[in-house]
This record gives C-alpha cells, structure tokens and sequence, in this order.
C-alpha cells in the first residue's frame, strides 16, 4: 500500500456528527467513498445533545430520524431548565425549555413536524456511521490524515497513518471533505484563516452516573444550574450546570471555574477523582446517593469561525470551521445542517446535472451561518450574567456573596429590587431555551437561489433569535404545513413532498400548467421535478388551511424547492410562458 495509491472519489476525515452524516446524505444520492477517523471509534462522551427541527428534518430526508428519536430522550425530559442550590436543595427559579412552554406551542407546530430531542453524542454517531457503512462507505478508525496534495485541479492525493501499524499511504479522490473537529488538520493544512474573539476560558466536564429520579419527579428538566454562593467553592467548581445524559440515571456534570481562576489548559490534573466526588456531591445536596465517576474532561469555551469553508475541491464542514459552547444546543445541529447543504451539490456535479460552480455556493450559504451560531453561543452564555450579579456569584469574597443572599429575603425596597434583578435575569436567559428563530432563520443568497424576481427580502421577527420567520421567500427554509389525502389517512407535511434528493415544484388548483412546464424542463436540464398540487380536490388537501397561509402565492402560483428542502425560486401565480421561466430558473440555479 505504501507503493500504490487507494482510488475512490470522495474521502470524508472525520466520523462525528458531521462528517458521519455527510457520508449518509450522500449515500442517499448513491455516492459512497471513504471515511477515516483518528479516533478508535464513536464518541465515548455524550458531548452534544440537544437535536433541534432544523437537524431532525434533515436527517427525516434519509429516513434516519426514527432511530434517532427511538435512541433519544424525548421531549418531555426537557420540559424545565432550573436554578437551584442543589439537586435536591432549594429551586429558584425554572423556565419552560425547548419547545415545552404552552404559551409557544403554536409557535413550535408551525415551524416543523419535529421536535426538539436529547440525543448524547454518543448515540447518535452510532446511527450515522451504521447507515453509512451498510450504505456501502469504508470506514476506518485509529487512521490520521497527515497532509494533502493536488496535482491536478480534480485530484486530491492525501496520505493518511495507520495508526495502528504506524504505517503510511496515500488516498487518491476527486473531492476531501475535512470534518476533523475543532483541531483540524485540513484547515491548518489549507491555512483558511479564522475568525477569532477572545474565549471565555475552560470548562470541566464530569461524567457520572447517579440515580436521581427521586429528585426531578417534579422538577422535570435535562438542565439544571447549581450555585452555592454562600460556600467557598475550588477554583474549577465556580458553579455547575447538571445535564441529563440519560434519564435519570446518567449525568454531565459542567462546572465553570471562578471567573478569573488561573485554570490553564495545560493543568492536566485540575482535581484528584475524590476531590471531584466531593464536588459532585455537593451540588447533588443528597448524602444517600451513589455517584460514580466515569470520566473527566476539559473544553474550550470558543468563539471561532473559518472566514471560508471550501478551497476548490476540498470542503470542511462542522466544528473544523465552527468552534463555540454548547449553549443554544447549535453544535452537532449545525454540523448536520452543513452536510445536508453540501450532499446534493456534490452529487449534481459528480453526475453532470449541475455546473461545477455551484460547489461555491456551499461556504457563500453556510459561512455566514457559522458566524450567526457561533455568536449566537457564546451570546448566551454571556445572557448568564445579570443573574449571576443579581445573585452576588460575581464577587469574589464570600462574605459579600453572604450579604447580597441576605438582601433577597429584605422585605422592603432593597429586597425588591434584588428580586427583580434576578427575575429579569433568568427571563434574558429564555433566548437560549426557546431560540426558535436561530435555530430555523436561515437565509441563503447565492447563484443556487433565483432572486431577480422578488422585491426586497422580508424583515425578520423584532426578536429573530426566539421566532421564526415563515415564508417562502427564495433562499428560506420551506414551510412546514400539514396535509391530508381527500379520504383521511396519516397527515404529513410538506416538507415530506420535497426533498429526497430531488427538485420539488408545488402548486395548486390552476396550476396545470406548471406542472406541464416542470415536466418539459425537467428532462431539457437533465434533473429530476417531481410537482404535487395542493388544495381543493388537488393531490394534497390542504385540510388546516396552513399552506394557503403560509405559501404566499396564489392558487395557480407555483414554489420551487431545492433538494436540501430550501425555497429556490416562486411565481405568485400564473404566468404567460411558464416553460420559458421555469428553465431559466432551474439553469440559473444549477449555473448550467
């Protein structure tokens, strides 16, 4: 193997919830290769964990969103995030999280036919690289990328270690995907420079197990913060969200060191296992449970993004170019979200449907993504610190954290007014825990969606982190509605019409004659479109009346989707020549 080139077109580096999940969208299409991995197999930390609509109604596309939501922890885990003294101690205050608050529930139905759930790392990379693997993709753990060359514009020459052996080859493909993580070698390699701000320091992640259903029967959440003010506490054990691994049995304890700590990331040994026992205990507050350590680990709390994502054909996808905290739960969602935009390109190029060129537009839509979530991330976690003030966690003496505690239970005006400090202060965090607007808000422009017809763009929600934006305005998320057959059978939405690898025209009542034009075009571009009417006696019944509201078309109108379910282009309604338009369109988008 040292003497001989492996051939194969596509080569992905990396098996996390990125680069394992590009393999799977792409095997959809019937493109298989090669993934390696430095790891020696799946994630053994469940690091991310939330799985939001946007990630679900990807992974829906390939029909992987049933395994996921049978591994996963179900909505109703998460139905609280909380403050508290301790798991068993004092609660003060909880608000309703992901999706669980009655007053947005409307909200949360209209945006998707998901629902958000708690699904570790560690078992959703599992599903990712199984279907791969049976799709036809070789995988290979324990194996490092070294370096790349390009001989020829279409040729990617890597050579990669076994890391086993400690032996070398070379990998020949037409395109490399770098889904290496947050220490990626094909970034350094390319040298796409970074976006930095400055980190918020470290965190410390202890993983244990720890029977406490007793504690949340009624009190039910996956996130639970704990301070303990009063105390003096270890330079590392500032304070401590408790996340649910698995319910109830399994827990992430984060702690964040004191603000200042001088905690480096070279201090392998922060803690002795007992002195982390301790800790853990405390923040538990309940002498008669029995916890055991199974793993301790430090991250970086970033705020990194690549100024660009793809360098001709090398692409790098996931936490290679967006580096962040896991508040807002936008990691392994947005890791997803990367490889389904990504997918469909490479596949139209490989079989000539679509022009080369049209590889460009993945970092011109997913670039500033990346740059929204990665603020987005470390935005909320800095929505933390007015309850943290209100609550006297920001001064260092403990005696003074005593006397702003004591003013809380003043009955008159100084007490008010710390009350309502903290009580504004823990409302601002609710843009974490219901950011249903960053979550479903994207907006691509690039030649892959057809604008020239539109006006200018509609303005977002005043508040675009916690609302979604429903529209059908080219470059946004399809809308999700749900339909019915003439005689009732199992509803499902329209989300499910599209996608699938394919183009998607839906009309209506009048709307003959785009369907007619799709037909034509389909086969003068060389692409699949498949059409469906919605409405009145049409294919589809419109039994909410949701897409009339939500199309923003006319009857005979028509909405052009994309194979990754974006909107590529609409005609409010029927127009003189639709053949003649719609081709015009469908080049423009695939730049034939």
């Amino acid at each position: 193997m040292e003497d001989e080139n492996v051939n194969t077109d596509l080569l992905i580096i990396g098996a996390g919830p990125a680069g394992a999940a590009l393999a799977c969208f792409l095997a959809s299409h019937g493109r298989t290769g090669i993934i390696i991995a430095a790891a020696s197999g799946c994630a053994d930390t469940p690091r991310a964990h939330i799985t939001n609509m946007a990630a679900l109604e990807c992974l829906r596309d390939v029909g992987l969103d049933k395994p996921c939501i049978e591994a996963a922890a179900a909505g109703h885990n998460m139905t609280h995030t909380r403050w508290c003294h301790s798991m068993a101690g004092e609660e003060y205050a909880r608000l309703y999280s992901w999706g669980n608050d009655p007053k947005r529930a409307g909200d949360y139905d209209a945006a998707s036919p998901c629902d958000h759930v708690d699904l570790p790392q560690t078992e959703l990379e599992p599903i990712l690289t199984r279907r791969a693997v049976l799709a036809g993709w070789t995988l290979r753990f324990n194996t490092s990328f070294v370096k790349s060359t390009r001989p020829t514009l279409d040729v990617v020459i890597s050579e990669v270690r076994d890391d086993l052996t400690k032996r070398t080859y070379k990998i020949q493909s037409r395109f490399l995907f770098g889904c290496d993580g947050a220490r990626s070698q094909v970034i350094r390699e390319l040298g796409i420079p970074l976006i930095k701000k400055p980190g918020q320091g470290l965190a410390l992640n202890v993983l244990l197990k720890a029977d406490l259903s007793h504690l949340v029967k009624s009190r039910t959440g996956n996130l639970h913060w704990c301070f303990q003010p009063e105390r003096k506490h270890p330079p590392w054990g500032w304070a401590c969200i408790v996340r649910m691994v698995k319910p109830w049995n399994e827990w992430m304890f984060i702690f964040l060191p004191a603000p200042g700590a001088d905690i480096k990331a070279d201090d392998i040994n922060l803690a002795s296992t007992e002195e982390y026992l301790v800790r853990a205990k405390e923040i538990i507050g309940d002498d008669s449970v029995d916890v055991e350590i199974l793993d301790v680990s430090k991250w970086w709390i970033n705020e990194t993004v690549a100024e660009y994502y793809s360098d001709g054909n090398i692409f790098c996808l996931g936490d290679a170019v967006h580096r962040h905290p896991p508040f807002n739960g936008l990691g392994s969602n947005t890791c997803i979200q990367d490889a389904f935009n990504l997918a469909w390109k490479v596949s139209y190029v490989m079989s000539g449907k679509a022009n080369p060129k049209i590889l460009d537009t993945y970092s011109i839509e997913r670039q500033p993504v990346g740059l929204g979530i990665i603020t987005r991330a470390n935005q909320g976690l800095r929505d933390h610190l007015p309850w943290m003030q209100a609550v006297g966690m920001l001064e260092p003496d403990v005696e003074k954290r005593k006397a702003v505690l004591a003013e809380f239970d003043d009955k008159g005006e100084k007490g008010r007014r710390r009350r309502e400090a903290f009580r504004k202060g823990i409302e601002n965090t609710g843009t974490e825990f219901h950011g249903l607007g960053v979550e479903m808000n994207q907006q691509y422009r690039s030649d892959a969606v057809y604008l020239l017809d539109e006006p200018e763009a509609p303005a977002l929600p005043e508040d675009a982190v916690r609302y979604r934006l429903i529209s059908t305005y080219p470059g946004m998320r399809l809308p999700h509605a749900w339909l019915n057959t003439r005689v009732p059978g199992k509803r499902f939405s329209t989300i499910d019409l599209a996608g699938h690898g394919v183009f998607c025209l839906l009309t209506g009542p009048g709307g003959e004659k785009w369907k007619d034009a799709a037909g034509k075009v389909a086969e003068k571009v060389g692409v699949e479109i498949r059409t469906y009417s919605i409405g009145w006696k049409e294919d589809y019944e419109d039994v909410y009346f949701d897409w009339a509201k939500r199309s923003e078309i006319e009857e005979d109108g028509c909405v052009l989707v994309r194979p990754d379910r974006f909107v590529a282009w609409r005609s409010r309604s029927i127009i003189g020549n639709a053949e003649a338009k719609l081709e015009i369109v469908m080049r423009h988008i695939l730049l034939q």
